[in-house]
């Protein structure tokens, strides 16, 4: 039965009752908007991100039982340059263009980076390419939710918080952290500064996205660490001392992948050339080693960090592999070799750091994130989420020492320095990092 003009009448009256009672009423109204647009977005970024997972996990399967597949990487690389060459100019910046976009919003994010990048993420797995696969969902994720723009005709204010919600979601999914997805899309687009007004938005995009993935039945990989002493002053200055060691890790792991894609644009003209050579070194890397323990996301090498002494090497060389293949132009994401880097640089320092090599693969694993991507509030609750609460003082001080030792690096070279790490860079305020490693370029600085 249709509403009548005398009930429409009076729903009017009650909603415009109900808007004049206070602040309550407003944010009720605020809550079941972003409620609404959480669903709507969360559950088709969950979807997205369980369909990823587990084409990840097959074609991983795939390439471990037969390697010889490893020989077609370069020309695995060239398809996913010329498909990025010929249709996705307008998305190559991956992250960076969210973040841009959420800086100074001017069109829609186009949605073929969600299929783009999926793709292309796959093939690089696929053919033995080291890279992770954060990226990949955080650019589905962004991609998706910037398309409810039109619908709900937002504006640039509300568009912005939209994307924050899809970053959120795409994080929250994939890694089943839905607290530390949530505070990674408010903290990761300015240095030092976090968005409140889209607080809210934000957690119920990344708990819904995140219960999405699971109702799928995708599940996520479990760490174990089985001791936890208690804090101690020395405890209090061995965690800040592997925390500087984690922050100087994800500075040469950012540094790094800006070098080779440096180097691969100044000597190769023609893009979707790049990755073709590269992917020519690194199969020939990978059969010289004997090993594919280096490529792809590297997670048995990860969940072993926590159990048994590794080679000190370990992680340098998933440095070395993972920013030469992003540098090249293979698609994918960072995160995953970054808790490589950390987990085994943190099994190393247990050779040399009276704490149990479990905790400090954990410290390693999220405070090398931490240096590499400046969120220590995001990688310090994921260590918790990840590790349980009984580490949670071990994890905020290995991120926060992280962060700061990392300096003004990092891999999103479009976050802005909203608050300088420490003053002696105060002038850098307000400047991206990809400026910022120009003007200290030509100022001959560091």
């Amino acid at each position: 039965m249709a509403p009548t003009p005398t009930s429409r009448s009076a729903f009017s009256s009650f909603l415009q009752k109900l808007l004049s009672t206070g602040e309550q009423a407003k944010a009720l109204l605020f809550t079941l908007k972003w409620s609404v647009i959480a669903l709507l977005v969360g559950v088709p970024v969950g979807s997205a991100s369980a369909f990823f997972l587990v084409s990840l996990d097959w074609v991983t399967n795939y390439r471990e039982a037969h390697t010889w597949i490893i020989a077609l990487l370069p020309l695995g690389g060239l398809l996913v340059g010329l498909l990025y060459y010929y249709y996705g100019e307008s998305v190559v910046k991956g992250n960076n263009l969210l973040l841009e976009e959420i800086h100074a919003p001017k069109k829609i994010i186009p949605f073929r980076m969600a299929p783009l990048v999926l793709f292309g993420t796959l093939v690089t797995h696929l053919f033995g390419g080291s890279a992770g696969r954060e990226g990949t969902a955080v650019q589905m994720g962004g991609a998706i939710a910037d398309q409810f723009t039109r619908p709900f005709k937002l504006r640039p204010r509300d568009r912005k918080i939209l994307i924050i919600m899809g970053i959120s979601a795409g994080f929250s999914s994939l890694f089943g952290t839905p607290l530390a997805g949530a505070l990674f899309g408010l903290e990761v687009f300015v240095i030092g500064r976090l968005r409140y007004d889209a607080l809210v938005p934000s957690f119920l995009a990344a708990v819904v996205a995140n219960y999405a993935c699971n109702a799928w039945g995708v599940g996520h990989t479990h760490y174990h660490i089985p001791f936890v002493p208690d804090m101690s002053p020395a405890g209090f200055g061995y965690a800040l001392l592997a925390g500087a060691a984690f922050g100087l890790a994800g500075m040469l792991f950012a540094n790094a992948t800006h070098l080779w894609s440096v180097q691969f644009k100044q000597r190769i003209s023609y893009a979707p050339f790049r990755p073709l050579a590269g992917g020519a070194v690194i199969a020939a890397v990978v059969f010289a080693m004997g090993t594919t323990k280096y490529i792809g996301l590297g997670i048995p090498t990860i969940l072993e960090a926590f159990e048994t002494p590794l080679p000190v090497y370990d992680s340098f060389l998933k440095i070395l592999l993972t920013s030469f293949t992003l540098g090249a132009g293979f698609k994918g994401g960072e995160v995953t070799p970054l808790f490589f880097t950390g987990a085994t640089l943190g099994n190393a320092l247990s050779q040399a750091i009276p704490l149990p090599m479990a905790l400090l693969a954990g410290m390693g694993f999220v405070g090398v994130f931490s240096g590499a991507s400046n969120t220590p509030l995001s990688c310090t609750v994921m260590g918790i989420e990840l590790f349980g609460a009984e580490s949670s003082v071990f994890m905020a001080l290995a991120c926060v020492a992280a962060y700061i030792f990392s300096g003004h690096s990092g891999i999103y070279g479009s976050q802005v320095i909203g608050s300088p790490k420490h003053l002696f860079y105060g002038r850098e305020t307000g400047k991206n990092l990809s400026a910022v490693k120009d003007l200290r370029k030509k100022q001959g600085l560091k």
